[in-house]
């Protein structure tokens, strides 16, 4: 979060990719990946839009929401991830519901972690690399 906390208004709104995302989408598709990964589909929550960072086929952050807004929507996830993670043992298997299917294969805590785990890789580098490239924080 220091490095979209570290660029400016217009860079976090602003794209300086060719798939277009801009960093506060990407905060929010991070929010949305642990939700749909643990609450929906790990312990099969019904959750209204679990798709809720898509638009048009693209992430999205509406106009009106604030850069504060969106950290803090994901840090109140991690709250709740973390909450999830500890009341179950890696080897527990979700539940089939509506992000796992019935007779599909259903994964345990540790293979949805494992997930969740390569998503937050992939993108904080593509995330570093952004910060870099709008002269906003570096390093560790």
């Amino acid at each position: 979060m220091a490095r979209v906390e570290g660029l400016s208004h217009v860079e976090v709104r602003s794209s300086r990719l060719a798939s277009g995302w801009t960093p506060l989408e990407l905060l929010r598709h991070l929010r949305f990946v642990e939700m749909r990964w643990l609450e929906w589909g790990f312990e099969g929550q019904s959750v209204e839009d679990p798709w809720g960072d898509h638009r048009d086929g693209r992430w999205y952050v509406g106009e009106d929401e604030t850069r504060e807004e969106v950290i803090a929507e994901l840090r109140a996830q991690g709250f709740r991830t973390r909450r999830i993670i500890r009341a179950h043992d890696l080897d527990t298997v979700a539940p089939p519901g509506p992000r796992f299917k019935e007779g599909g294969e259903v994964p345990t805590l540790e293979r949805i972690l494992f997930h969740v785990l390569q998503e937050y890789a992939r993108h904080l580098g593509h995330l570093d690399v952004v910060a870099e490239l709008a002269g906003g924080p570096t390093g560790e």
